[in-house]
């Protein structure tokens, strides 16, 4: 999978060339460490990426600036945990994650060894863990090439505004997969795109 196959591959999308041309390639610094990716997603569900990054800080501070081993946050009180501002919910995902590990494996070759929907079943399992949030594992750990995950609202709006698409629900979603299979088998680095796009200023 090289750079310049990729890019001339979503070339062919002739709406994603203005993209290509004027945001850098998004390259990918994979993250080996499951566990601590898994606890930085719940903490970050639902909140803004400022907060987000104040709050996983004090949990950090929690536990002397690293990630806590499993039998430490599964005896650290959701009382403590809400110092750090983590809800009662979000503590109780956290537990259960770190309970997920001790029982089972969170181990960075175990799981790169299983196939895409393999590993979504497997990690769903944790109360707390979402299809969305096992679809980010898959893209920023594992690199996975052609993940999409459609129930991200950065990416339903970014392709909303990308192609003019005036639709919801089931439609929006219908005509998501239509436009994505485009992009099949690289659409994790198309969704790379449509991330920074999103995000860049607009004139």
């Amino acid at each position: 999978m090289t750079k310049a196959k990729i890019i001339k591959h979503l070339s062919r999308d002739k709406k994603f060339i203005p993209l290509i041309k004027t945001i850098a390639y998004p390259e990918i610094k994979l993250n080996e460490d499951l566990y601590a990716s898994l606890i930085s997603a719940i903490i970050s569900q639902q909140l803004s990426v400022a907060a987000a990054r104040t709050i996983h800080g004090r949990f950090l501070a929690i536990f002397n600036n690293k990630i806590p081993a499993y039998t430490t946050l599964i005896s650290t009180s959701a009382e403590k945990l809400r110092t750090a501002g983590i809800s009662n919910q979000k503590a109780g995902y956290l537990h259960n994650i770190a309970q997920f590990g001790l029982a089972n494996s969170l181990h960075y070759n175990d799981l790169k060894a299983m196939e895409d929907e393999e590993l979504i079943t497997y990690l769903t399992q944790i109360k707390g863990v979402g299809k969305w949030t096992v679809e980010m594992i898959l893209m920023f750990n594992l690199n996975r090439p052609d993940i999409f995950p459609i129930d991200d609202l950065g990416i339903q709006n970014a392709v909303k505004s990308l192609y003019n698409i005036n639709a919801t629900g089931r439609e929006l979603k219908t005509r998501m997969l239509e436009k994505s299979a485009d992009w099949s088998p690289y659409r994790t680095i198309a969704c790379r795109y449509l991330w920074r796009w999103k995000d860049a200023p607009k004139n």
